[in-house]
């Protein structure tokens, strides 16, 4: 059996009257940037994250340097964030000129560590970025503490979480800005780039949506220093159509990882922990194991591909030099990168891939 390491393909093939209909509209509209289309999404998504506001933007790291550009973060700021990610927080501080700060991780939820966050905080620190890892909300009652006592801002990457909660609250809303991707192979993908910012902050969802179209607030009258990053009409049919199944989607994924989880417990790996209080919607369902490149073989010789997220940290990538990071410096995310393996996980996984998946790591020699 050959197992996909992706399902979006899959998806489209089982909704693509519906969402060819939409495309159909928008194409026969003329309206293809800025449109109703968009605005419907923002109206839906807000609601679906129990927010006042979400503003549409070309891309996940659109969303989260936009973010900081709304809360006026630059040079001479700091902005703490995780090395055990995607770049884009950490090449979104850069882009706004403040100075990048690493705090490591938890080892088993991946996420940040709110004890080395709070020892690296300086007067200077003006946000914390957390990721909510893989589909599992961040330790955010904590950093929000933290937050608090210091004055600084909390913008939350939700790229991989759409749909998860912490302590029964939607992921997004809890901090001062949340920040959403719908790359093709998200828990809500589109068919190309497209992101979102959610808000209660008035002020802040006005100022989004200036920064997203060169600064505009009426047209041919720039108030800002403006750039062009707009989630497209054709991007928000297809969300659109997908929105109403994200919840049935996430709980298929829930399932997959509960049979992963149960059929590997008497197995040499550690199997992903969720945190108390976190609906976790596994984006990426990882194990751990000293082993990792073995395992990893032995399951694409038996047709399971296997993607390794994230091979290197942040602070070891050759970009960061310059900064003096080296080995050692963030032990725990370190270690996840030499022992992590994400395993298939998709909704439209069917079950007997699932047993396959499963049957195939069994039979590997631990």
């Amino acid at each position: 059996m050959q197992v996909p390491f992706y399902g979006h393909v899959r998806q489209y093939n089982e909704m693509k009257a519906e969402i060819d209909a939409n495309i159909q509209t928008v194409i026969l509209s003329g309206q293809y940037v800025m449109g109703p289309m968009l605005k419907q999404f923002e109206q839906e998504l807000a609601a679906f994250h129990g927010t006042k506001y979400a503003i549409g933007v070309g891309n996940g790291t659109d969303a989260i340097w936009l973010a900081l550009m709304a809360l006026g973060v630059g040079p001479g700021d700091e902005v703490i964030t995780t090395p055990f990610t995607y770049i884009a927080p950490a090449e979104s501080v850069h882009q706004v000129g403040a100075k990048l700060v690493f705090a490591d991780v938890h080892p088993r939820t991946f996420n940040l560590d709110p004890a080395d966050v709070a020892r690296r905080i300086t007067p200077r620190t003006r946000a914390i970025i957390p990721v909510h890892l893989f589909g599992q909300a961040a330790p955010l009652r904590e950093l929000l503490a933290l937050a608090g006592k210091h004055g600084i801002q909390i913008v939350e990457d939700c790229a991989q979480a759409i749909g998860a909660t912490y302590q029964g609250c939607p992921v997004g809303g809890l901090g001062r800005l949340g920040c959403f991707s719908f790359y093709p192979t998200k828990n809500l993908g589109a068919d190309g780039d497209g992101g979102m910012v959610v808000t209660n902050d008035e002020a802040l969802a006005k100022k989004l949506r200036m920064l997203r179209v060169h600064g505009i607030e009426r047209r041919y009258r720039h108030d800002l220093h403006g750039y062009n990053s707009r989630l497209d009409e054709l991007q928000a049919a297809i969300v659109r159509v997908k929105l109403p199944h994200l919840r049935s989607w996430n709980a298929r994924r829930v399932e997959i990882a509960r049979r992963y989880s149960q059929a590997f417990r008497d197995l040499p790996l550690e199997v992903p922990l969720v945190a108390e209080g976190n609906v976790h919607v596994f984006h990426v369902y990882a194990v751990l194991t000293n082993r990792r490149d073995a395992l990893q073989q032995h399951l694409t010789d038996h047709g399971v591909p296997t993607i390794i997220y994230y091979p290197l940290p942040l602070h070891l990538q050759r970009v960061y030099a310059p900064m003096g990071w080296k080995q050692g410096d963030f032990p725990v995310a370190e270690a996840l990168a030499r022992r992590i393996l994400p395993l298939p996980m998709y909704p439209e996984l069917t079950d007997e891939q699932v047993d396959y998946v499963i049957e195939t790591v069994k039979g590997f020699r631990f």
